[in-house]
């Protein structure tokens, strides 16, 4: 299999095709315990409340009026839109506990809706929801304020009030316009409809709008999909989120709907990811990190241009993720080098706050080694290199002497020409860039003690 100046075999994607993390966060969500307590969270939000620095704010809106098969996500499925009445009041008693912490109103310099499907909401919740953020804290509307839309639950009104409010990026969740993939996957929406919406969003001035796809669903072929990803370079948005579908149906049973003998074979599935890619790429975008693509007027690609991109669980971002919280059921935040995450379970969302508690289910304080692993992590999966002598300044250690252990890893690497290590820094290859995730691994002092698991999906 080619692609640029160099060969694939079908022995080398299988010999990668492993089970692995996605690294939208070191050390990663399994390794989180749930004897983080309420105090341990009140120290955490009091320590950060005293310091004079800006914040990330990530609301979940769990609520999704159909199942989309493939979806790995915390989802509540329903039509009645008076759930969300009370979901939007204990949203206001949590958001209320954590402000009451801090000194003075922080900053936001990002804020993003995600579910679920935030536009489940009907025009009213969702002004009533975003004013309650600007009463809390000090939103900064010139910022990103982002929110992912299904075209299936949003028209041209709701997007008008969307614009007005203050929101300045759409992401919409598109995945594939053919339609026997769409109704394998219970997801059915025209490609007439999105451009409708699409149009819209320019027409009000969005400063971004993005469009989101998935590849491995069922039916799908380099062929078809390359038809949907032609259709998405028409429309010209100003970035693509691709991505991997995991099928974990251990995880998620509702997964078991689609079934196995409909997805592409490994093969397949990274011949219609490399053949998405040349196509983006004649078009005019620019690949970014691992599995998006933009133009080269996007802040994005310019942050990705001059190594200032970041990850978290709203994935590439382009603020330092140091302080984000999350507002809702099974929501993650990061404060103060802790993560805590929100219990998953609505009506045990509601009882704790009805108990007078914050909802929490798990957290990870990270320790030193934690914070140097997920520093070279983050490096890896934004900057595809790891320059050793910003590592020394930052933590007073030499890289080659604290990573002695990694060093056989990074050789191996280097021998399957996924990178190039020198003196002071690792640069990754463009086929290393295709297989980053196993790179990380190697420094995933976790997954090294415990091996492969079920609970991640394939790096394919």
């Amino acid at each position: 299999m080619k692609m640029e100046n160099f060969e694939l075999s079908v022995e080398t994607i299988n010999k990668f095709n492993v089970p692995g993390p996605r690294y939208t966060s070191y050390p990663t969500a399994p390794e989180w315990k749930d004897d983080f307590t309420e105090n341990n969270y009140f120290k955490i939000l009091n320590d950060f409340g005293a310091k004079d620095e800006p914040l990330s704010i990530y609301v979940h809106i769990p609520f999704c009026e159909s199942l989309c098969w493939y979806c790995g996500c915390n989802v509540k499925i329903s039509k009645n839109r008076e759930k969300a009445n009370d979901y939007i009041d204990y949203l206001f008693k949590e958001i209320d506990t954590v402000a009451s912490k801090f000194e003075k109103k922080k900053e936001i310099t990002q804020f993003h809706w995600g579910g679920g499907t935030p536009t489940f909401m009907n025009e009213e919740q969702i002004a009533k929801l975003f004013r309650k953020i600007q009463d809390s804290f000090d939103l900064n509307l010139d910022e990103e304020v982002a929110i992912e839309v299904d075209p299936r639950t949003i028209d041209h009104h709701k997007l008008k009030v969307l614009r007005n409010l203050g929101f300045n990026r759409v992401s919409m969740g598109v995945q594939d316009f053919n339609p026997k993939v769409q109704e394998a996957v219970n997801r059915v929406h025209s490609f007439e409809l999105v451009k409708s919406h699409y149009d819209y969003c320019r027409e009000l001035g969005f400063r971004s709008v993005n469009l989101d796809l998935i590849y491995g669903l069922p039916f799908q072929t380099v062929e078809n999909f390359a038809e949907s990803v032609e259709l998405v370079c028409d429309l010209r948005p100003d970035r693509v989120a691709l991505y991997s579908y995991a099928h974990l149906p251990w995880l998620k049973p509702h997964m078991k709907l689609i079934h196995e003998t409909d997805l592409p074979s490994t093969e397949e599935k990274f011949k219609i990811f490399l053949k998405s890619r040349e196509i983006f790429m004649k078009r005019g975008y620019l690949t970014i990190a691992m599995d998006h693509f933009a133009l080269e007027t996007d802040e994005m690609a310019k942050a990705f241009m001059n190594g200032t991109l970041h990850r978290n669980f709203m994935g590439y971002t382009l603020k330092p993720a140091e302080n984000f919280i999350g507002f809702g059921v099974s929501s993650i935040g990061y404060l103060e080098n802790c993560f805590i995450q929100n219990t998953k379970d609505l009506n045990e969302y509601y009882q704790m706050i009805d108990d007078g508690n914050l909802p929490l289910e798990r957290g990870k304080i990270l320790k030193e080694d934690d914070l140097m692993r997920q520093w070279t992590i983050n490096s890896l999966m934004c900057k595809f290199k790891v320059d050793k002598n910003e590592f020394k300044q930052k933590f007073e250690i030499d890289f080659d002497t604290y990573f002695e252990y990694e060093k056989e890893h990074l050789q191996n690497c280097e021998k399957e020409d996924l990178l190039k290590l020198k003196d002071d820094k690792i640069i990754i290859s463009p086929i290393g860039r295709l297989f980053i995730r196993n790179v990380c691994m190697g420094f995933d002092w976790y997954f090294r003690q415990q091996g492969a698991h079920k609970k991640f999906s394939k790096t394919v």
